[in-house]
């Protein structure tokens, strides 16, 4: 899907038909087709289009001619099969010409949303360098918005775990651990493509802009100490609740073990008074009786033996 959207000198923004100067043009998983005709129409270099689509792309920033790539990832909400959400990162491409801007995703994501609907303040499409770096800021922000999130999830699912401990839980827990390490990695990488863009000459800044990046910078920071808090906790958590399933496990098969016992006995007594031979009180009249005394004697005893030592 291919969208193009120019801002007025008003700052509110619309979508137009066709490539003009200043423009902001929205690749959103884009065809082959869509792709070479971008290429030869911008000339931008093919491979600037195409590497953003790369799921495994890592972030980077470089400069070709006049042409300026940067990729970073931003965070992604879905749902499984269960209806459970996954948090997950993706390459997002933001291409900068003389004359044009151009962003390519594999996905549609509300971070442009934001921009299509003028929900951002001071937006306009012809200053591209403040437009990659209101991008920049939104993307740390989606990551502490999505942190506070699976924080949330966290405590929700601990209660949970408290009352019942079930494997859905824990399944959701992992899925939450495997989300912080994609968010740690993620925000660290950008953090980097930052870093290069403060101390190099990709682009060029004002001093509003420079300021702007540091808070940019700031911002991410944030989210990768946030990132790493929740999955220390999240780490330690798990562990202590695998401890804590495997403990009852134990305490379930000592209860077992100790009533099996104490069921046994009378299995024994009446197993000896059951056989073909000669044995004490046969002809006595209330031989039962005395079989059946036996092992409540036995059974009691037991069952207080293994009350005292906490067996139950």
């Amino acid at each position: 899907m291919l969208k193009i959207y120019s801002t007025t000198e008003n700052g509110i923004l619309q979508e137009i038909n066709e490539v003009m100067d200043g423009c902001w043009v929205n690749l959103v998983s884009p065809t082959e087709q869509e792709i070479s005709d971008l290429a030869n129409q911008l000339q931008i270099p093919l491979d600037f289009l195409k590497d953003p689509l790369d799921e495994e792309e890592r972030s980077r920033i470089e400069k070709d001619n006049d042409n300026v790539l940067i990729i970073v990832n931003i965070p992604v909400v879905s749902k499984d099969e269960n209806e459970i959400h996954i948090y997950d990162t993706i390459p997002l491409g933001i291409i900068i010409t003389k004359k044009y801007f151009v962003t390519i995703c594999l996905k549609d994501n509300p971070i442009f949303h934001l921009f299509s609907q003028n929900k951002v303040k001071q937006f306009f499409t012809y200053k591209k360098t403040r437009f990659s770096l209101q991008i920049l800021y939104l993307i740390a922000t989606f990551f502490l918005k999505y942190l506070k999130q699976i924080s949330k999830k966290t405590d929700k699912i601990e209660k949970e775990l408290h009352q019942s401990m079930k494997n859905k839980e824990l399944f959701s827990l992992l899925n939450l651990e495997k989300s912080l390490v994609y968010f740690t990695t993620s925000l660290k990488s950008n953090n980097i493509v930052m870093q290069k863009m403060l101390k190099s000459n990709y682009l060029k800044m004002f001093e509003d802009d420079q300021e702007l990046l540091e808070d940019v910078i700031i911002e991410n920071q944030q989210a990768i100490e946030m990132a790493e808090t929740h999955s220390s906790i999240l780490s330690g958590m798990m562990d202590a609740f695998a401890s804590v399933i495997s403990n009852n496990v134990n305490i379930v098969m000592k209860f077992l073990t100790s009533f099996t016992i104490i069921l046994a006995l009378p299995t024994m007594v009446a197993s000896f008074y059951g056989m073909n031979v000669a044995i004490p009180f046969q002809q006595y009249p209330h031989a039962f009786f005395v079989a059946m005394i036996i092992s409540v004697i036995l059974s009691v005893t037991t069952a207080i033996i293994f009350w005292k030592k906490r067996f139950f």
